[in-house]
């Protein structure tokens, strides 16, 4: 197996109601699960190939719990990369030289039977995970946006996060409010104020690294 490890910050936006009841496992919020999840990679490798300062994302959908699989996925990688870089991230997110169940890129791969073909493009962002505000995009793929939850009587930013000491995406996420459309992906999504989290991005094949 080779080895493999990310540092860098994600930001997924999904279809159901703040806080994602998928986080404390349990149902979907509509019975179905839908994602835009994007990856801004800071220091990396898979092997000898070093990944730092690529981005990538994936764009999924299931027609039921994630669990009960029959999904659909399509994977996106920075243009920059190259030959090497592109197919260590595609391995990386089919969940290749990954220990079973180790890392959501495992999870989501092996639910996922209908992989769609994988773009090479630019991938723009700009989040704080701290402010909860920003943006990714991949012209002509999709958008996604997030801004702090309005508070429901005072409507002042509202801050909730969520703790999962034995995540296999991450270990504490800050919750926001999530906008995404998709405008030329395989799959057809789009969000509106629903789920989304932005966290630290450190896991290796083995899940996730540290607190």
């Amino acid at each position: 197996m080779t080895e493999w490890k990310l540092q860098g910050e994600t930001l997924a936006n999904c279809n159901c109601d703040f806080g994602c009841p998928c986080q404390f496992s349990s149902l979907p919020s509509h019975g179905n699960c839908e994602a835009v999840v994007v990856f801004d990679i800071t220091s990396g490798h898979y092997g000898d190939t070093d990944l730092s300062g690529l981005r990538a994302a994936g764009v999924y959908h299931w027609p039921g719990p994630i669990h009960e699989g029959n999904g659909q996925m399509q994977l996106i990688i920075d243009e920059r990369a190259d030959a090497d870089q592109r197919a260590a991230l595609q391995a990386i997110m089919s969940g290749e030289d990954t220990d079973e169940m180790a890392t959501m890129w495992y999870v989501y791969s092996a639910m996922a039977p209908t992989k769609h073909e994988t773009l090479f493009a630019g991938i723009d962002v700009n989040w704080s995970r701290e402010d909860r505000t920003g943006y990714a995009k991949v012209k002509n793929v999709f958008d996604v946006d997030v801004k702090p939850i309005a508070h429901i009587v005072s409507g002042q930013p509202h801050r909730a996060s969520i703790q999962l000491p034995h995540g296999f995406e991450y270990r504490h996420a800050e919750v926001a409010s999530g906008t995404a459309r998709t405008n030329g992906s395989a799959i057809n999504l789009t969000f509106e104020s629903s789920h989304a989290h932005l966290a630290h991005l450190n896991i290796s094949g083995h899940g996730v690294v540290g607190p």
